[in-house]
């Protein structure tokens, strides 16, 4: 039996996990949160940070680890393009490509030397001179996620730049931010599967933040996305591969689109979080987790032929707050058939706003198109469900 170490305990690698096992390999998991469902679930919990390289060859050596597989974060990918590749895994990019994707700065300069459309990178110094650049401006971490330590700075403003630079450093495991200009509209995420860098396999999810405008908490997939638009999106995608000569496997993109002008935001090769991947399957009926898996693995992939069975009308929600709370119950305000829903959090714990705090991953099923957009935009209202808290936290 082959051995295999899954970087990463959150539960949205729970399904990654499940199809290593039912695959017949020994699994062992890797994370320094105890309390992470994998963590507390799995056969064989390795409490380690995999972020320090010198460790997480040691654990490798000593388990007699044959693979390595990336969680839902970005940091057990590059970890898995570092080390994985001298052992029997496939499907990771060298750590230089894994590199340029994952920090934001540096695929900004790559995207806008191959044509690409982003936005625009903006100095310190140009920020300070109000006429030299466009406005409003977004300050965010190189390499952190979930929409932590970012701002946005609206011109005559400038003097809070420092400030904004600085939370966004701290939230960097680099300690370093970028300012770029800020573009408005609606975001979307596309997922590709690519073989040969070509895409066999997408999807798109449109994505919305209820709690965080920098946070998603609530998607659906979109099953009428314009062909045309698409077509341009892919295309960049496929150009993207082929310039970095990426591997065969996940390619999942979040861009914002204005009218028929589109930017991308941001590139991952990692499984997203959330149970994203449940998003897809049960919308779907796509092996989104099983997909993604088995490329690492050089087991053979049946999404280069997958037939999708009919749309299934789902909808995605993160259910955290706004202002940090204790949490006492849920109660809804309409009626809704509850496909999944993944509890988070205890009564009586205090829930830190979001995206530090998550108190659930709610997956709700409707009977139509309609009766979706309905959910869903009472969901947006933040009109789904009451939560009491105790006085002092209001």
């Amino acid at each position: 039996m082959s051995s295999v170490l899954l970087l990463d305990t959150n539960v949205a690698s729970a399904p990654i996990y499940h199809f290593l096992v039912a695959a017949g390999f020994q699994v062992f998991v890797a994370g320094l949160n105890p309390r992470d469902y994998l963590a507390k679930t799995a056969k064989h919990y390795i409490p380690l940070d995999y972020s320090d390289l010198h460790a997480t060859r040691e654990c490798i050596a000593s388990l007699k680890i044959d693979a390595l597989v990336p969680g839902c974060n970005d940091v057990s990918y590059q970890v898995c393009a570092e080390l994985g590749r001298g052992l029997h895994n496939t499907g990771l990019d060298s750590p230089d490509v894994a590199d340029t994707i994952n920090n934001k700065e540096k695929f900004r300069a790559f995207a806008q030397r191959i044509g690409l459309p982003v936005p625009q990178l903006v100095t310190p110094e140009q920020a300070m001179d109000a006429a030299s650049c466009a406005w409003p401006l977004i300050v965010k971490p190189v390499d952190a996620f979930s929409g932590r330590g970012m701002s946005i700075i609206q011109q005559g403003m400038q003097h809070t730049l420092p400030v904004a630079m600085a939370h966004a450093k701290s939230f960097s495991r680099s300690k370093t931010c970028l300012l770029e200009h800020y573009v408005s509209g609606q975001l979307y995420s596309h997922s590709a599967f690519i073989v040969n860098r070509e895409i066999k396999q997408d999807f798109v999810v449109e994505e919305h933040g209820t709690a965080n405008p920098f946070v998603v908490d609530t998607s659906r997939v979109v099953f009428d996305f314009p062909e045309a638009l698409l077509g341009r999106i892919r295309g960049c995608i496929e150009h993207m591969a082929q310039e970095l000569q990426l591997v065969d496997g996940l390619v999942h993109t979040q861009f914002i689109l204005q009218q028929d002008v589109f930017w991308l935001i941001e590139i991952t090769r990692r499984c997203p979080g959330d149970l994203y991947s449940y998003l897809i399957e049960s919308s779907t009926g796509f092996d989104y987790s099983a997909a993604y898996t088995r490329g690492f693995l050089n087991l053979k992939n049946k999404f280069v032929t997958a037939a999708l069975r009919a749309p299934a009308f789902v909808m995605r929600h993160t259910i955290s707050l706004p202002i940090e709370g204790t949490l006492e119950c849920l109660r809804f305000k309409r009626a809704l058939c509850i496909d999944k829903l993944v509890p988070l959090a205890l009564a009586g714990d205090t829930i830190a706003a979001s995206p530090l705090g998550r108190i659930g991953l709610l997956f709700a099923k409707a009977e139509s198109n309609e009766e979706l957009n309905q959910l869903f935009e009472t969901t947006l209202r933040r009109d789904l469900y009451f939560m009491p808290y105790h006085a002092e936290h209001v």
